[in-house]
Formats: C-alpha cells, sequence, structure tokens
C-alpha cells in the first residue's frame, strides 16, 4: 500500500464524523460541554454569554497572532453590557460575569495585555475563538465521545511494575488518555494485550461491549511478524481505509472502520504515537464532541541549517523561543521516535513538507505549536 499524504489521511479519518447525539446530564457535570441544541425554558444559565474573567472583548480574528494593538472603545462591568458593537481592530474593557458584547466573540484575560495609553492596547498572547466565553444555556450538553485504549506487546508492563530483563514500561496510554481528555472525550484503558491474536480480540470486544466510539491500539499496526492489528481487527469486521502514511515519526498509522466504531492504530514508538495523537485522535475526538480542534501554525526562522528531506513529511521536535520580535525554531540534534526526553523538552514541532530541500540557518519554517 502506497505511503498516503497527511492532509489526504486526516481528511479521510475525519470524513462523515458529525457531533454525537446528545444526553440529559446534571448542571453540576455540564461545564466544558456542548450545548446539543437550544434550551427551551423560563431561564438558561447563564442568560447570556458571558465573560469568564477579567479581561477585553475582541473578534477572535483581530488576535489570532500576537502582538496585535486594539482600540477600547468602551467597558462592560457586571451587571451593565456594552451597548455598541465591537468591529475590526477594536477591544471593550469587559470584567468577570459581563455579557459578551455584540461582534466579538472571545476574551482576552488582562494578564495578556499591555495598556499602551490613549485608548490603545497591545495583546502579548493570541487568543484562539472562544476562550474565556461562558456560553449561554447549559442544561443539556453532546455526548462525550468515549476512546478504548487497547497497548499491544509482550514487552510491555504497567507504570510501577517491577521490569524483567526484557520489559519496559507502557507508557502511551497514559499521553493518549490526556490528548482525549483535552477535548473532552472520556478514555477507557482496557489495559494490556499480549502478542497473541486472541488476548487483542478480546480488549476489542470488550471495546465494542462498552460502546466506544473510538478504539485506538498502541504498537503492532506495523508489518513485523508479531504486529497483530490489522488481523485481529479485520476478523472483527473492521474495513480497513488506509495503513502508512508518508509521514515521520509515525509512518505504519492505521485507519479503518469497525460498524461506526473508528478504529485507529496507533505506532509503539512513543513520540510517533503521541505526535500522531496530536495530528489525528485530538481533531476527531474534538469533531465527534462537537468542539472545534485548531492547530497552531507559526511561522518561524530557523536557527540551524536542515538536510533536504525525502517523500515524507517530517515533525521535527523543536524549541520555539522568541528573538527581537521573531520566532526562532531550533531543532533537537536526536530525532529517534523513541525518545520522549526531546518531546517533553519541546514547544513546537517543525513542519518540512516532502522533498523540502535543504534549508539555511534563518531561513523561514512552518511550526506547530505544542504549548
Amino acid at each position: 500500500m502506497a505511503l498516503l499524504p497527511v492532509a489526504d489521511a486526516l481528511q479521510r479519518l475525519l470524513d462523515g464524523a458529525t457531533a454525537l447525539p446528545g444526553e440529559s446530564v446534571p448542571l453540576a457535570d455540564a461545564s466544558g460541554r456542548v450545548l446539543a441544541d437550544p434550551v427551551v425554558a423560563l431561564r438558561t444559565q447563564p442568560p447570556f454569554n458571558a465573560s469568564a474573567m477579567d479581561g477585553y472583548a475582541v473578534r477572535a480574528a483581530d488576535v489570532a497572532s500576537a502582538p496585535a494593538r486594539l482600540s477600547v472603545i468602551g467597558m462592560a462591568p457586571a451587571g451593565r453590557g456594552f451597548t455598541g458593537s465591537v468591529g475590526k481592530g477594536e477591544a471593550v474593557r469587559i470584567f468577570t460575569g459581563a455579557p459578551l458584547p455584540e461582534g466579538a466573540d472571545t476574551i482576552v484575560i488582562q494578564e495578556n495585555v499591555r495598556d499602551l495609553g490613549g485608548g490603545g492596547i497591545e495583546v502579548t498572547e493570541p487568543t484562539v475563538e472562544g476562550r474565556n466565553v461562558r456560553r449561554r444555556g447549559l442544561d443539556f450538553c453532546v455526548r462525550q465521545p468515549l476512546l478504548a485504549i487497547i497497548a499491544t506487546g509482550d514487552e510491555l508492563l504497567p507504570p510501577g511494575s517491577a521490569l524483567g530483563p526484557d520489559q519496559i514500561i507502557s507508557s502511551n496510554a497514559c499521553g493518549v488518555t490526556a490528548t482525549a481528555q483535552s477535548v473532552g472525550a472520556r478514555a477507557l484503558d482496557l489495559g494490556i494485550a499480549a502478542d497473541r491474536k486472541d488476548a487483542i480480540a478480546a480488549l476489542v470486544k470488550k471495546a465494542v461491549k462498552a460502546g466506544a466510539d473510538v478504539i485506538v491500539t498502541l504498537g503492532g499496526a506495523s508489518v513485523g511478524d508479531h504486529d497483530l492489528i490489522h488481523d485481529v481487527l479485520t476478523g472483527e469486521g473492521m474495513q480497513l481505509d488506509f495503513w502508512k502514511i508518508a509521514m515521520r515519526p509515525g509512518k505504519p498509522l492505521m485507519f479503518g472502520r469497525l460498524g461506526d466504531i473508528r478504529c485507529i492504530g496507533l505506532p509503539g514508538n512513543p513520540v510517533a504515537s503521541l505526535v500522531c495523537s496530536q495530528l489525528f485522535l485530538k481533531p476527531l475526538l474534538a469533531r465527534l464532541g462537537g468542539r472545534s480542534c485548531r492547530q497552531e501554525i507559526r511561522t518561524a526562522r530557523l536557527g540551524v541549517a536542515m538536510h533536504a528531506n525525502d517523500l515524507r513529511q517530517d515533525y521535527v521536535r523543536a524549541v520555539v523561543r522568541e528573538d527581537a520580535g521573531a520566532l526562532i525554531a531550533t531543532p533537537f540534534g536526536i530525532q529517534d521516535s523513541s525518545m520522549l526526553r526531546m518531546l517533553a523538552d519541546a514547544n513546537g514541532l517543525i513542519v518540512r513538507q516532502p522533498f523540502a530541500p535543504a534549508a539555511e540557518a534563518g531561513e523561514e519554517c512552518s511550526v506547530l505549536m505544542l504549548r
């Protein structure tokens, strides 16, 4: 099977994914959930889109990158909303609990704003749409996606175990769980399956019985003698969509559908597993949960020269820092996909397109920001 471009893989993985049906939940459990239908009641709570923080009501389009300069056109304290409309390049000083002014869709917290005097401010950090806004009505919410996680490998033991000479700790499930929770999904860790078809199949059946919307397997998705995931899932009825992507790390990513369940086979190498989780699993779970998931791509300058690239799209772990108003992205010298230390220290991934020519230090590059 030919290597599939990253963009095509993501499009096919998300194809047909829409928000899950609604469910009723207690108001106390509705924080961070997504409204499925308009709330019909004598009152809604909150009764309007309200600011969750002290700061400035703005348009997300104006603060997608920083620094951004805006003109303050009014004030909205709690109990007395701003009656005008926020236009391009404008902001309203707002306080916690105040209604979101017309035209605004985002709150920039005051800690990320510098007062320029004369009614002008400078936003020092980019802010995404909807940040720090309490949406009107919270009683009925889109069902949370359920992600079932299955690790595979005779060499794996749970964290905290005493290791034998040929064993390692299974860590990928922890990172995948955190990724799922970051977009409001529930994660069900089904544990570690031995490298036997019957052991893997038993956990797949548990995932189906639990009502999983997505099944993620960790490891066992490449083409080695002990990589059994493909055979097990197809034996259970999965229709394979693609297997292998033109990217690094993460080439052996697999995707298919088992009825209504989406199945993703992540690579076993920790870095590849976590990078693929960010690129593919996170957008899928966000869409199923009725959320948007926007990747933050910034333009930076290379801190060092980089070699020409081959046919795969590279995601290179890097440290991104600001210098004289410009971002400088410096890749780590070691990019082995088993090494988590560099990923933990990285705050960005330099995205190198297939067949990109060699680049000198100081040339522009694209960076997927991690935090």
